[in-house]
């Protein structure tokens, strides 16, 4: 590991240089990773896994739409496809990518087949942090870490593929064998992260859940849907309005900070468009400010927890969950959005 400093503050890391796909595999060739879940982040683990060289099998329910998925991935069953209970027992290392709801639901299966010497690995830390309300409280004798990759298995999958990797966290709650550190590390390195840095299961877990709310989903609908309005208010037409609000944003500016820094796009633009951004970024930091804090004592508190779980464990959510995307697909913005995404030059 690593010691690299980030904006003035050293943080430990491990990169694939120093610890590559070989030595993941020599610290976990006499291991079975049983990957609980086929849903956002158990197919693009489980295949980054196999195709890495690790011992690999799939825990889900059937008959499921998952399980079809699982199948047509390639994974067999009865030899690398099982019940979820038959493949925690066989695993060595149980991959618990269940949705926070369902790890809630099918822990008392799991908990029975962790059998001293097991590793419990999760990809956020929510059901250990929020214990009190999950119940997932695993056996002294088990290792318990966390990899959690900084984006969705899709996109996780997709690096993959490319030859590239999406950076994650890593943190360990309970090392009972003494080797959760090389297990952790080579799981991580496994699933085809960038890069490892380490954090906590409740660091994980606040930053995870106020991000989505906030930049990574919720601010960022709601920064899209305000300017979108009050462009159509003032006149200007949907596809005006789209383009100047979502689509200049996510096919051409957004890849420029991710690839050079915002620094690098503001000196790269026009001096008009500099003036402006220098003269009102620091506007809209103070005006959000006091809702991300808002949202982070949500967070802390368990709120944003409890709700998820009382949400999500409703008979009827999925009828919920879709009257709600529906609006969001069925908006003007969203309409023209498909519009304007048929139109660019590689989808036609």
């Amino acid at each position: 590991m690593a010691t690299l400093n980030f904006g003035g503050v050293d943080e430990n890391v491990v990169t694939r240089e120093e610890f590559p796909v070989e030595k993941a595999r020599e610290v976990l060739k006499e291991e079975t990773i049983a990957i609980i879940g086929y849903g956002v982040q158990g197919p693009g683990q489980s295949l980054n896994l196999r195709d890495n060289g690790f011992n690999v099998i799939v825990g889900q329910r059937s008959p499921s739409a998952s399980w079809d998925k699982a199948v047509a991935d390639g994974w067999v069953p009865g030899e690398t496809l099982f019940s979820i209970e038959e493949a925690a027992t066989k695993g060595t290392i149980i991959q618990y990518l269940l949705s926070d709801a369902a790890q809630i639901a099918v822990w008392p299966t799991i908990k029975k087949c962790l059998t001293p010497g097991k590793a419990l690995y999760f990809s956020h830390g929510f059901g250990i942090t929020f214990k009190e309300r999950t119940g997932i409280v695993p056996p002294k004798d088990v290792d318990v870490i966390l990899v959690a990759p900084k984006g969705s298995g899709t996109s996780l999958r997709r690096l993959f593929v490319e030859g590239r990797g999406l950076n994650s966290s890593i943190a360990i709650f309970q090392d009972a064998t003494g080797n959760a550190f090389n297990r952790v590390v080579a799981l991580g390195i496994g699933v085809g992260s960038g890069y490892l840095f380490e954090t906590t299961f409740k660091r994980e877990v606040y930053s995870d859940l106020t991000g989505e709310r906030g930049t990574l989903m919720g601010a960022i609908q709601g920064l899209f849907a305000a300017q979108y309005d009050l462009l159509r208010k003032r006149g200007h037409t949907p596809s005006e309005a789209f383009n100047e609000t979502v689509e200049e944003a996510t096919q051409s500016l957004y890849p420029l900070i991710a690839e050079n820094g915002m620094d690098w796009m503001y000196a790269n633009c026009s001096t008009t468009a500099q003036r402006g951004a220098l003269d009102w970024w620091k506007k809209f930091r103070d005006a959000t400010a006091p809702v991300f804090a808002e949202l982070y004592d949500s967070v802390a508190s368990g709120n944003e927890a409890q709700l998820s779980i009382d949400s999500n464990s409703k008979e009827d959510y999925r009828v919920k969950l879709e009257e709600e995307l529906k609006e969001l697909r069925e908006s003007e913005m969203w309409t023209t959005g498909r519009t304007v995404r048929g139109l660019r030059p590689e989808n036609k």
